[in-house]
């Protein structure tokens, strides 16, 4: 039952807000609380839709989306969602059906462009779907676009004769010889019919592949999902979600119209030579087809094929986690061991693949028979496993580095037995489609410890504590906490010679160092230890230990520049951002504005990657345009500030400047267009209360500048201020004639009049006056 209408309409007028800004949570919370009170209204359903689709809740947008096309079932727009949406998840045949259904409504409506849209859409996913293809000829054909119709009219005629119907395929030809007598395709095409030759098939439109990548990865998910939990092991997991990047991957690279691309190539103007972003655009057309057959080739279980696709689009420039891990893999199945390890290593440091890439090294030096090697990536894996899924966040770094002496005793063991046993235990307890619950009810199993420390999962797998190094682990941090230092040390030295790769004691002789004033060697101590920490594929260790070294000596370059690779390598772009971002504040306060602006360019390219803040944008933009306007580039501040006008259009400071910039440049006009774009927008927002002050702030600045008071003289009268407005024009006036300006005076005279003060008669013969003395 409907509720409250003034209750519905505020909520709309909210969501509405919210969805102009880009605060789509807030949009969405809006929008539900209008459909409180009218749970069908197409509008507040459209709304929603459009909003989850935009923070990445796709499914719950396409159910919205379906729900609208059952209620409005003669509107076209929600089941044009409903494709789009379907063909970006890869339900091809949703896809089509609704494009159709899309394609005739708009035909209904008289939307001919629309239709045609839609009906291509379906011919892009199959090119072989008969009836999209006849429709295209045929509104084609009333619409006086001969080549189009006859192009669709053979496609027609080149189906029908592979469905057996040969009169209703010469009948298609000559259709289309009747439109264009003299296309060559057609004479072509009367002559393999007579001649009993096919017709060739219709081929797919540009752009096509990457939804028909995403369905194909989706067949090759569906007869796994129906299993216990997620129905998979942690490799066959990753590898899931590999294959499921790189379509998405793929999916944006063809779709132009997407968010993410036309935000990609608004930026990318300002990022030229930064990376990926920077591709030529043959290198990207290369990277896409090798993608894309590559894909193609593995959803048909050609693994060799798709390997060697991967490997070209790595050739052709294109990097990313999800291809070394799936390229990886593949070769691991071909027994390429040397070339599936140097993959490997790339995606080892990648949170999402550093589990599944230990666990195949392992099974592969397994193979090999190098037990004491396979046995450390088996332990390293399941220190992944047991501190991301069996413990509670917080606890999951003790629990990390709980797994050192245990890892450190394993390397100093000899019994190939022993070490094949470990191998067997941990790839029986992990290589399963229940491995959390199975790590669950391990970890159920083990005694209590006392407080509330963890245990690490590896005790019960190797049944040994390695008690000496943790007891000089405590004796070290007795003595520190005594003051005793230099014995402190002692005992570190000692504990080394015991276990020389043991890292957490040469991290504590950092700190030792650091407490005895020696921030210089605790420096070079931290480095040494992060940079092993790396090489072991331990980047979140390798990543804390760069933040310490960065905390003692801010200024240090090259530390920071590590900490920023293993940040991107990891994943954590938001804080890789932060850290560019740092450092080119560092270069800022040197007065390097070289260094600054290339380093926040880069910033700029990192955050385009990933899940990073969309803020990021912004800010960093903010940053480049103050560095341009020190350098005096004032073109380049002005590209700047206008990719930041496109981000966030509400951005009063960034509207200022564009106009004040065009003002600098001898660029009234331009100006006067920023000015009146600005003040469209906040019309269109309902903020006409800050269009005055904006205007005064300006003026300020600018006294001398007669377009900025004849803008805020009108937007005076606009606001029934019209006697401020005539006294503001009024003072205008005399200066332009003091000026020798008596055009502009009887310009700004002309306004006055055409706001019909009471006194109108007065400046309507001033005015004359001014015309018959010129």
């Amino acid at each position: 039952m409907p509720g409250r209408e003034d209750i519905f309409q505020k909520a709309m007028n909210d969501g509405h807000s919210a969805a102009w800004d880009q605060e789509w949570d807030k949009a969405i919370s809006a929008y539900r609380r209008a459909l409180q009170e009218s749970p069908d209204h197409p509008k507040a359903l459209n709304s929603l839709g459009l909003a989850l689709y935009q923070v990445g809740k796709i499914e719950e947008a396409l159910q919205i989306y379906v729900n609208v096309a059952k209620i409005s079932k003669d509107d076209p727009v929600p089941m044009e969602k409903v494709a789009q949406i379907s063909e970006r998840t890869g339900d091809l045949k949703t896809a089509m059906d609704a494009a159709m259904r899309a394609g005739d409504l708009f035909f209904q409506q008289r939307d001919t462009e629309k239709a045609l849209e839609n009906w291509v859409r379906v011919t892009n996913l199959n090119p072989e779907h008969v009836l999209a293809h006849s429709r295209l000829a045929q509104v084609h054909e009333k619409l006086n676009h001969q080549q189009q119709a006859v192009t669709e009219y053979l496609a027609v005629a080149s189906l029908m004769q592979r469905a057996g119907n040969a009169e209703k395929s010469m009948e298609m030809v000559e259709k289309a010889q009747s439109i264009l007598p003299t296309s060559p395709e057609v004479k072509q095409a009367q002559t393999l019919l007579k001649n009993g030759q096919l017709l060739p098939k219709p081929i797919r439109g540009k752009g096509g592949t990457g939804p028909i990548r995403m369905s194909q990865v989706k067949q090759l998910q569906q007869p796994e999902t129906s299993k216990v939990a997620s129905g998979l092991d942690p490799i066959a997991e990753a590898r899931q979600k590999a294959l499921t990047q790189l379509a998405e991957l793929l999916f944006e690279f063809t779709d132009d119209s997407s968010p993410a691309a036309q935000e990609r190539r608004g930026l990318s103007s300002l990022m030229k030579g930064t990376g990926a972003l920077s591709m030529q655009q043959n290198e990207q057309v290369k990277v896409i087809m090798y993608l894309s057959q590559a894909i193609d080739a593995q959803s048909k279980g050609n693994d060799v094929q798709a390997a060697e696709e991967m490997e070209r689009a790595i050739e052709a420039g294109f990097s990313h986690p999800s291809l070394y891990f799936n390229l990886g893999s593949l070769r691991f199945k071909s027994e390429k061991y040397e070339t599936a390890q140097r993959f490997l290593q790339n995606s080892i440091k990648h949170v999402d693949y550093a589990l599944a890439s230990r666990l195949i090294l392992g099974q592969m030096l397994t193979r090999k028979n190098q037990y004491a090697e396979a046995a450390l990536q088996y332990l390293e894996a399941l220190r992944i496993a047991d501190s991301s899924t069996t413990v509670a966040a917080e606890k999951s770094d003790e629990l990390r580095l709980a797994y050192e002496p245990i890892i450190e005793a394993q390397q100093g063991q000899k019994d190939e037995k022993a070490q094949k046993k470990v191998c067997e235990n941990i790839h029986s307890l992990l290589m399963r489609p229940d491995w959390r619950e199975q790590l669950y009810k391990t970890r159920e199993q083990m005694p209590k410890q006392e407080g509330d420390m963890v245990a690490p999962l590896a005790d019960i797998i190797l049944q040994a504590q390695s008690s000496s190094v943790l007891e000089s682990m405590n004796r070290i941090n007795q003595l520190a906490r005594m003051g005793s230092l230099r014995s402190a040390m002692d005992e570190a030295y000692d504990a080394i010679q015991h276990a020389p790769t043991y890292l957490p004691i040469h991290t504590l002789m950092g700190d030792l160092l650091v407490q005895e004033g020696r921030t210089a060697d605790a420096i070079a101590k931290f480095s040494v230890v992060a940079h092993s920490y790396g090489v072991r594929g331990e980047v979140g260790q390798a990543t804390k230990l760069l933040r310490r070294v960065i905390q003692l000596a801010p200024m240090d370059m090259p530390a920071r520049n590590r900490l920023i690779e293993q940040l991107i390598s990891r994943g954590q772009i938001d804080d890789a951002v932060r850290e560019n971002v740092e450092l080119a504040a560092i270069y800022y306060r040197l007065a390097d504005l070289d260094m600054a602006r290339k380093t926040f360019t880069n910033a700029l390219r990192v955050a385009q990657q990933g899940n990073a803040s969309r803020e990021w944008n912004t800010h960093i933009l903010n940053r480049m345009a103050d560095i341009d306007l020190q350098r005096l580039d004032w073109k380049q501040a002005m590209r700047v500030f206008e990719q930041i006008r496109t981000l966030a259009p509400e951005d009063a400071a960034t509207r200022k400047q564009l106009v004040e910039l065009n003002l600098r440049m001898a660029q009234p006009d331009k100006a006067l267009g920023e000015l009146e774009n600005f003040i469209n927008y906040l019309d269109s927002q309902r903020k006409t209360d800050q269009i005055v002050p904006f205007l005064e702030d300006l003026i300020q600045e600018h006294e001398d500048q007669p377009l900025l008071k004849r803008t805020l003289a009108a937007q005076l009268h606009h606001a029934g201020r019209t006697d401020e407005a005539v006294a503001l024009l009024d003072v205008l006036g005399d200066a332009l004639v003091e000026r020798g300006d008596h055009e502009g005076a009887m310009d700004v005279i002309n306004q006055i009049v055409l706001m019909n003060p009471t006194n109108v008669e007065d400046y309507r013969q001033l005015l004359n006056q001014m015309r018959s003395g010129q």
